[in-house]
Formats: C-alpha cells, sequence, structure tokens
C-alpha cells in the first residue's frame, strides 16, 4: 500500500473508474462529488456514475470499436464495464443498463472499498501539491471552472449535449405501438451482430401525413432559453431532433426516425417512419425515446411528443434537456498519457477532455487511475499503445489539431491501418481488433500491469 493519497474530483463515470483503479492498488483515494450539496441542472439523484441521457453504453462485439473497447477495458478489471454487464437489460448487440441499478451498484462498491472515501462537496482549487484526477465532467461548477481556466491560461470550448425524455410504458397504447428490433440490420456504424433482437424496441408508427405533421410541429417548437453564444453549438453526433426536423422534412425519417428493417405487424409493411422506444430500467417500466434529445420547452415537449402514435397518453417522468459541456483543448494541455503538461501529479479523464460517451469517458478514468497509482509508487506513467483502443482515444485527446479539436468516439479510424490494408470492412475489423488485443498482451506484460482473461478472445 502506497503512503500517499490522491484525489479525485468528480463521481461520473470516469471519477469513479479513476477511483477503483487507484484504490484497486493500493492508493488511498479521496472522491470528492458536490451533488449531494451542490446539485446540478440534469443529474436526478447523488449516485456515482450517473447516466443523464441514454441508457446504452454502445455495441458489444468485437467488430464494433466500442465492444473492442469494453474488451481491453474488461481486461483490466474495469468497475464501469462490470456494473453494466450486471445491470444489463436487452437492447439488441448494444450493452444498455437499468440506469438506477447501475449507479447504484457502481456508488455501493467504491463505497465499501477500504481505501476509499467518498466526500460529498464542492471542490474549488487545484492546488499543486496534492496529487489530483480531474474528472469533474461538462458540467464543472463555476468556481472549479474559474480555478481550471487560471491554470490552463486560455479559454475552454464548449459544445451541447441533452437528455431524452423517458416514459412510463403503462401509459402507453400497445395496440398502436409494436414491438420489433431490425433483426439483421445493424444501425448505421455498427457491424451487422448489433443488430437489434425482435423484442428489443417499442416502435410507434407514423404513416406519411402523421410523419409530415409531426415534423412541421417538432420544427416549428419553441425552445428553451439559452443564454450563452456558444450555447448554440453542438456535437454533430448528438444534435436534438427539433434541429434536425429544421435542416429538412425527410432528415428524420433517414436519421433516428428511419423504419428500415421494421415491419408492423398490423400491416404487414415498414412504416413510413417511426419513433423507438429503448427500455430504461430492469423492471421494463420506463422506456427511453432514442435520438430524441431536445432543447424545447417543457410544455412543448409533452404538446408535440403526444402527436407520436401510441402516445397520445404519455405519461413523461423526465422531459428532455439541454445543458452545456464544457471541454478542455486537451491537446494543448495533456500529454497522452493523461498528465497536465507542465504539472505531472494533475491529470485529466472524462468527456471534458473530448471524448464523447460513457465507455470512452470511463475508458480515460481507466487510464488516469492506473498512471495516478504508477506515479504514487515510483514507476513511469503508460502511454498505451496506438494500435490499441484505450491508446488510440489517450493519443488522440493529447495530439489532435488544438484548432479542430472536437469531441471523438472510440471508432475504428482512431487505429493505425493494417499493411496490407483489407478492402472487407467485417474482415479488417476483426483483424484490427485481434492486433490490439494481442498489442495489449504484450504491452501489458512488459509494463507489469496483468490482465484478466474474461473477453472472448483467450489472453
Amino acid at each position: 500500500m502506497s503512503d500517499q493519497r490522491a484525489r479525485i474530483i468528480g463521481a461520473g463515470l470516469a471519477g469513479s473508474e479513476a477511483a477503483w483503479q487507484l484504490a484497486e492498488r493500493g492508493v488511498a483515494v479521496d472522491l470528492f462529488e458536490m451533488r449531494g450539496v451542490r446539485p446540478t441542472r440534469v443529474h436526478h439523484t447523488t449516485d456515482a456514475a450517473e447516466l443523464v441521457c441514454s441508457n446504452s453504453l454502445g455495441a458489444l462485439g468485437l467488430t464494433a470499436a466500442s465492444g473492442l473497447l469494453k474488451a481491453e477495458m474488461r481486461r483490466l478489471g474495469s468497475l464501469i464495464v462490470g456494473c453494466a454487464e450486471a445491470h444489463a437489460v436487452p437492447a439488441g448487440g448494444a450493452l444498455a443498463v437499468d440506469r438506477e441499478g447501475f449507479a447504484q451498484a457502481v456508488t455501493a462498491r467504491l463505497e465499501a472499498h477500504p481505501l476509499i472515501t467518498l466526500h460529498r462537496g464542492e471542490v474549488t482549487d487545484l492546488a499543486s501539491d496534492v496529487p489530483t484526477i480531474l474528472a469533474s465532467g461538462p458540467l464543472t461548477s463555476e468556481a472549479l471552472s474559474a480555478a481550471l481556466q487560471q491554470l490552463a491560461g486560455r479559454d475552454y470550448l464548449f459544445f451541447h449535449d441533452a437528455a431524452a425524455p423517458i416514459v412510463t410504458l403503462e401509459s402507453l397504447d400497445l395496440s398502436v405501438i409494436f414491438r420489433a428490433g431490425r433483426e439483421g440490420l445493424a444501425r448505421k456504424g455498427q457491424p451487422r451482430e448489433a443488430a437489434e433482437g425482435p423484442g428489443d424496441y417499442l416502435n410507434c408508427p407514423f404513416d406519411r401525413a402523421g410523419y409530415e405533421a409531426f415534423v412541421a410541429a417538432l420544427a416549428a417548437g419553441e425552445n428553451a432559453t439559452l443564454h450563452h453564444p456558444e450555447d448554440h453549438v453542438f456535437f454533430e453526433s448528438c444534435l436534438p431532433a427539433e434541429v434536425l426536423a429544421r435542416r429538412g422534412r425527410d432528415t428524420l425519417r433517414y436519421g433516428p426516425m428511419k423504419p428500415m428493417g421494421l415491419t408492423d405487424p398490423r400491416t404487414g409493411r415498414w412504416p413510413y417512419a417511426v419513433v423507438q422506444l429503448r427500455q430504461d430500467n430492469a423492471a421494463a417500466s420506463l422506456f427511453n425515446m432514442v435520438g430524441f434529445q431536445t432543447q424545447l420547452k417543457w410544455g412543448e415537449q409533452t404538446r408535440i411528443f403526444r402527436m407520436i402514435p401510441g402516445m397520445a397518453q404519455a405519461e413523461f417522468v423526465r422531459l428532455g434537456v439541454m445543458h452545456r459541456n464544457t471541454y478542455l483543448a486537451s491537446p494543448a494541455l495533456l500529454t497522452p498519457t493523461l498528465q497536465w503538461r507542465d504539472r505531472p501529479l494533475l491529470l485529466a479523464a472524462g468527456q471534458m477532455i473530448g471524448v464523447e460517451g460513457y465507455i470512452d469517458s470511463a475508458a480515460t478514468g481507466l487510464i488516469a487511475g492506473r498512471n495516478m497509482a504508477r506515479l504514487l509508487t515510483g514507476r513511469a506513467p503508460l502511454a498505451w499503445p496506438r494500435d490499441t483502443m484505450l491508446g488510440a482515444l489517450s493519443h488522440y485527446v493529447a495530439e489532435a489539431s488544438p484548432k479542430h479539436f472536437q469531441p471523438m468516439n472510440a471508432n475504428w479510424g482512431l487505429l493505425p491501418d493494417l499493411e496490407p490494408h483489407l478492402r472487407d470492412k467485417k474482415a479488417r475489423r476483426e483483424a484490427l481488433a485481434a492486433r490490439a488485443l494481442a498489442s495489449q498482451v504484450a504491452f501489458a506484460a512488459a509494463a507489469g500491469e496483468p490482465l484478466i482473461a474474461t473477453d472472448p478472445v483467450a489472453i
């Protein structure tokens, strides 16, 4: 056990994972979370690792970039992946969770660890004499933001994210809504094995007239007031539904409302468009509206979303919200080990450093936690190989162009290409995954970082 303590600011996915990795390596951790003392605009509980948007943690298969990242993390004893898999709900080839059960499990594991002390309180400084992992997330408080901006010596970059509404199952008209998945059809950018199963989603079917009326109402809906110029900058992969509606009549029908592969049993045909609802809790009593993050006023949301077939009497337990997400100009500030360039005992992790997605955020927490443990036990920190997904993400946030830096999900384009290049997409992804896992084995052995053989590819 190390005689030093580390401080972690923020008990989100990244901070929770970092705390676990540190404590499992014998380093005592003071984990600070301001929720419980100071709430945020989008969180509803004081649990660690609360999910505020979707309840999906991405695809599982090794031919999906997110699936490869999970496999690498699973081998390294990830708390987040383990708790997610223990609280999974049906979602085809994706890992979706009962959000409350998942967050409660993470919180319980952290509170039960003898080397982790969970403090409820706001941190407002970045004292240079305290080994610190900054994982305060995109909703960093104003006081800490001011301290961070002073340390960075440059402006933040901003983008916005949104949480989709959640409805109760009992309020839905199941004589109109049908249960089905796009069997054999994966979502864009996902491998075929990530296709939905036959009963994974509830589908609200539109005919053409109903769809066009809905899109017109959505495009004309009144937005909540946003107070900063940067509040109107959105990350392309998480655009509000009304923004998509304003881009053109068919934009939603070729996006989150695409009907392909979904046969309505009443007609024997695909609808003109659909809104899909995904199970949000283990009891299957709550469902979230897939792809319907929004910044509409709450009254407008209720009015417009009740135009969706089968949702005329929908009971909304959570309406959509927009919130400002803040991230660092990380390429100018961080190294691939996630250390601050001129403060080696200050590390940063999570969405605020420029990764997008739950698992991606947790992955950076895993890297930061392990590296802090190495630093405090007299060993050099690690920059994981670029041909692993962990390494690809950490190198991206440290080495991308600061001028054009935007949040990034795990994706195959981050990995070095194969030599020779394989034209077949499935074969190429399988080969990239095999290479990544083999590289992880060799690197971990050389670095003295033991792996756990729990993924489908044997170590």
